[in-house]
């Protein structure tokens, strides 16, 4: 029973060695986007509006209490009832120079 359960712990060994990727990180200063202007948190609806024009779309409202986001390109605004929670950058992959 022991050899079974040595040679159980050697292939799991075995099949994860290769298991692991390279990480890279970027800090949030030096990302592509990074210096676009956002709304910020804590800024109501209408002053969004005022200052970054209308989204391009509107969430409904989810949930208790109501999150609702809007989009604009770039970015989405996450809303909690009236005020901005957070505003967040989309995603947008390099292409590669091959």
């Amino acid at each position: 029973m022991k050899m079974a359960k040595w040679l159980g712990l050697v292939l799991i060994a075995t099949l994860t060695y290769g298991a692991h990727a390279d990480q890279v990180r970027i800090p949030v200063s030096q990302q592509p986007g990074a210096n676009v202007e956002r709304p910020s948190a804590g800024m109501s609806k209408e002053r969004v509006e005022e200052l970054f024009g209308a989204p391009a779309e509107r969430g409904r409202p989810v949930g208790d209490p109501p999150i609702s986001k809007w989009d604009y390109g770039d970015y989405v605004v996450y809303f909690e009832h009236n005020t901005v929670l957070h505003s967040v950058l989309k995603h947008r992959p390099q292409r590669s120079e091959d």
